[in-house]
């Protein structure tokens, strides 16, 4: 294994929640041992691009209902193209050459997998997504 291959493994957070068996496919093994540790490490970054894209947006977020919240989110990662890519290569940026060649053979499937997951994160990590000054201590 290489420097980069190594050192991006050892970067990443351990789950410990995830299990491993011989009766899952081939994706759902690919999701526990490669994308989810991925999500965790990029979380703060996923946070901080979809503020970004908020503000890009003319921050109509922050007058939305919580429900409407969600929906803009979950509407921004599956229908917004140049978004959903940005975000499929902050994930893939983080492969090793052997995990992205795993990748590539069902990319389909996988990218579904991944953006769920990311859907996931941001929604709930939601309330760090409201307007700065509602974040500040009281």
């Amino acid at each position: 294994m290489n420097t980069r291959d190594l050192s991006l493994k050892q970067m990443r957070p351990e789950i410990l929640t995830n299990t491993i068996n011989d009766d899952m496919s081939s994706e759902e093994r690919f999701q526990n041992l490669v994308l989810r540790p991925v999500i965790k490490l990029q979380n703060d970054l996923f946070i901080g691009v979809f503020k970004n894209y908020i503000t890009k947006h003319k921050s109509v977020f922050y007058g939305l209902t919580l429900q409407k919240r969600m929906d803009y989110i979950e509407n921004a990662i599956h229908k917004d193209m140049k978004f959903r890519n940005s975000l499929k290569g902050m994930v893939i940026g983080q492969f090793t050459l052997e995990e992205y060649a795993i990748y590539i053979e069902n990319s389909c499937a996988l990218n579904k997998r991944m953006m769920n997951l990311v859907k996931e994160r941001l929604l709930s990590n939601i309330q760090l997504l409201d307007k700065p000054e509602f974040l500040t201590a009281v």
